[in-house]
């Protein structure tokens, strides 16, 4: 008879990964596996979201955030948990218990739900939900066999926003990232060619500085 694996999860801490070419974060991961036989392997998927309503905010982030929920009177109606990302991972063979680390894949682009909120925000922590889902892999009697994470595995973590703000210092320092249309990014390339400008940070200077000299 195949054994039947409780597994569950917790996350213990969240750090950038320091040598990544792209920014990504690391989620620490505590698995248990309630039975006497080994793990062979976990193909681990996690759903991260964010859960804005669980913590407060200053009226400096609160003007950050009107893009995303509107005016703060109507947080009440509009406060609601958002996708962040999906990610995934393959944590080696164990026995009781393991910790892993779980890849976090993040993008500073504007136009992305997550790194609007992310940006927004000056101290405190970021209210997360991971919802854990997968296969696990055991030997079972008659050669390998599976059983799937059952669907209500989850876990709640605050993640400091320190740890976003040192990411995206590291990766992308006293910079950020805007979606243009190719129009508006032609004319702009245009724009910079004909005034003889080094780069697009340079047009868009002076693009905003005649604008605020006209009456």
């Amino acid at each position: 008879m195949s054994p039947v694996y409780s597994t569950t999860f917790h996350v213990l801490d969240m750090k950038p990964e320091p040598y990544a070419v792209a920014p990504i974060l690391s989620a620490r991961v505590g698995i248990a596996a309630l039975a006497e036989e080994p793990v062979h392997a976990i193909a681990l998927r996690a759903q991260v979201r964010i859960e804005p309503f669980r913590r407060g905010y200053s009226e400096e982030e609160s003007e950050g955030l009107v893009d995303l929920f509107g005016p703060r009177e109507r947080w009440r109606d509009t406060q609601r948990s958002f996708l962040w990302m999906h990610c995934a991972t393959m944590v080696p063979g164990f026995t009781g218990g393991t910790e892993v680390d779980l890849p976090m894949p993040c993008t500073y682009d504007f136009e992305v739900t997550g790194s609007k909120y992310l940006h927004a925000l000056r101290e405190g922590t970021v209210p997360l939900l991971f919802l854990f889902s997968g296969t696990v892999f055991f030997k079972g009697s008659g050669g390998f066999a599976i059983q799937q994470i059952p669907w209500d595995r989850d876990d709640k973590f605050d993640m400091p926003i320190s740890v976003w703000h040192n990411l995206i210092a590291a990766q992308f320092p006293n910079t950020g990232w805007l979606r243009l249309h190719r129009d508006t990014l032609d004319a702009l390339a245009a724009y910079k060619a004909g005034h003889g400008l080094l780069g697009f940070d340079d047009a868009v200077t002076k693009l905003l500085s005649c604008s605020q000299e006209l009456p």
